[in-house]
This record gives structure tokens, sequence and C-alpha cells, in this order.
């Protein structure tokens, strides 16, 4: 299947002739503006994004910040004419793979077009590959063989992916936290923090303020603001080791 590329220039002149030029290896879509673009990039989904720097309205700066905000992200080059170089570096700062003077040299943009779909294509393995193996070896740092301990991991494999909340059952030393590690590795929130607090060895009266966090001047010797582990986990997961340790009172709270 072809790759996808948007044309987005003002010129009709030069959306024609650049379509022309590519159409036979790639699909090409054509925007006169950032606004057409804009619509384009979410119908289209586009492997890569050609724009203009200079155009009437916004600017192919805005077609490139709107691009990278795509999943996965297209290749953004741009094209600028000789006074415009700062601009476009800024761009490729920002996350663009290249800029192209104008008039643009076709064979350099069929050469620099290529290069950045194969990085694309590239880093997009990369990315499915790091996930495979995560989930992979987060469920593999248990060695066993038991029926017991193989049902235990697949109610891993089952609760990971949701946001529900779970108890985790067991004797000390049995590995709960390796199990609380384990669903969080196997989880869409594997890129948040994962936070354990071991609410045993923590004193009661300091408990709350460990969880919730508070306010500077809440309460006396409270000097400054905390931030409580619930809101420091937030988009991950929190593990509250020996809960049934904390008292009656914090775990209504909770």
């Amino acid at each position: 299947m072809k790759s996808t590329v948007l044309i987005v220039d003002d010129e009709k002149s030069t959306r024609d002739g650049l379509r022309l030029a590519l159409e036979d290896k790639y699909e090409t879509f054509i925007a006169k503006d950032a606004t057409e673009a804009a619509r384009l990039m979410q119908d289209v989904k586009p492997d890569a994004v050609l724009t203009d720097l200079r155009m009437a309205g916004e600017d192919g700066m805005a077609v490139i910040d709107r691009a990278l905000k795509l999943s996965p992200q297209p290749v953004c080059i741009m094209m600028t004419a000789y006074g415009d170089v700062e601009t476009a570096v800024k761009a490729m700062n920002k996350g663009a793979y290249w800029f192209l003077q104008k008039p643009v040299d076709l064979r350099q943009l069929e050469i620099i077009l290529e290069r950045g779909l194969k990085a694309r294509t590239t880093e997009k393995e990369v990315v499915a590959l790091k996930t495979r193996l995560d989930k992979k070896f987060a469920l593999g740092e248990v060695i066993g063989s038991s029926d017991a301990l193989q049902k235990a991991i697949e109610k891993v494999r089952t609760v990971a992916s949701s946001n529900a909340t779970v108890l985790l059952q067991g004797e000390t030393g049995t590995g709960k936290e390796l199990f609380a590690q384990m669903v969080h590795q196997a989880s869409p929130r594997v890129k948040g923090p994962f936070i354990a607090v071991h609410c045993a060895a923590i004193p009661a009266n300091l408990l709350e303020s460990e969880l919730f966090g508070h306010e500077k001047g809440a309460y006396t010797g409270a000097n400054e603001r905390r931030v409580g582990r619930f809101e420091s986990a937030d988009g991950g997961t929190l593990f509250l080791d020996e809960i049934g340790e904390i008292d009656a009172t914090t775990q209504i709270k909770l």
C-alpha cells in the first residue's frame, strides 16, 4: 500500500507540480491553506506532510504543530524561501524532520521523503516491540509452573487492562508487590508512575497525610504543601501494601 503525503501550499501551481512529481510513488492529497490541511489530517492521517512556510492566514508552523499532535506522527517537511531558514530550523527543533528551500529540488525531496518514511516505520516497529517485550517480561519475572501460580498470572493478564481496583491477597513474602508491578507493566498505565506505600511502616497519625497530602497550614506543623501518594500516582498505579493494617477510620476514607 502506498504511503500518503499531504501537500500544503497556497500557490496552485506549486501544489499541482509537487503532486504530479509524487503521485506515481505516493497517494497524494493537497490543501490550499492550514484550515483545509487540518481537516485532511484528521480524515487521512497522512504518513508525511509537506508544507510551505508562508501562506495566507495561518502559516506552515501551524500546520506542523497540528501534524505533530497526530498519533503516529507524520514525517513533517517544511518548504521555505531563503530568508526564512531560521524559522524552518525552529520547526525542526519542534519535531519537523527536514526543511527544503524553494524552488524545491524534486530529486532531493524524493530522497528526504523516502528516508523520513523509513525512519518513521522503524520507530513504530520499535515502539510496538517494546510494548510486547514489556508485557512479556513483566509476566515472565515470576518463575514457577504450579497450577495455582499459572492461574494467578492469568488473572494478572485479565485485570491489567481494567481500571478497577485490584485486591492482592497472600502471606508476607509471597510476592504481592511483584504481582502489583506485573499488573502495572501489563496495563495501559505502564508509562505512568508505580508508587508503592508500605502502610504498616507509617505511623497512623501520619498515614492520612502521606496518602492524601495536605495544604500549607492545614494543621500545626504543616509548613508547606505536600503532594499525596494518590496524586503522585495519577496516570499510573498506586500499590498499598499491608492495607489491612490501616486503622478503620482511614480505610473508610479510602
